[in-house]
């Protein structure tokens, strides 16, 4: 994949991280903004808008190493890719695309439970950005 997000700072308890379920058979890369994909905290690595945002992956993921649980960090500082729109100081953000964040400026974004974090700087469209994740 690309556009993985990168760590800035871990905050609270070395970035809270929460354990996950995931597919044996997918390989993902460390930094994949995750989502909530079905029930028994089932995730998948971020594809499109609407998606409930869980956390960042915090481990590289091999395909069919057997391995179907991993850990997402829920409280840090993280470069996240916009996905084209731009975005300005204290917006709120949500998944938007793989790896990427838009601005969250609809009831439902809000509603649904797709928020990612907090945007921590002003940018042009398809910039990186600042997000204070919070789960």
């Amino acid at each position: 994949m690309a556009n993985e997000a990168v760590i800035i700072s871990l905050l609270g308890n070395g970035g809270d991280p929460m354990d996950i379920v995931v597919s044996n058979t997918t390989a993902i890369t460390k930094g994949t903004l995750m989502y909530l994909s079905g029930d028994g905290n089932v995730c998948s690595a971020s594809s499109a808008d609407g998606q409930i945002f869980v956390g960042i992956l915090t481990a590289d993921k091999v395909a069919s190493d057997g391995q179907t649980h991993m850990s997402v960090y829920t409280n840090c500082v993280a470069d996240i890719k916009d996905s084209g729109a731009g975005m300005t100081l204290g917006d709120l953000c949500k998944l938007n695309g793989a790896n990427l964040v838009a601005t969250a400026d609809e009831a439902g974004a809000l509603g649904e439970r797709e928020v990612v974090g907090l945007v921590l700087e002003t940018t042009t469209a398809s910039e990186v950005v600042a997000v204070r994740i919070r789960k």
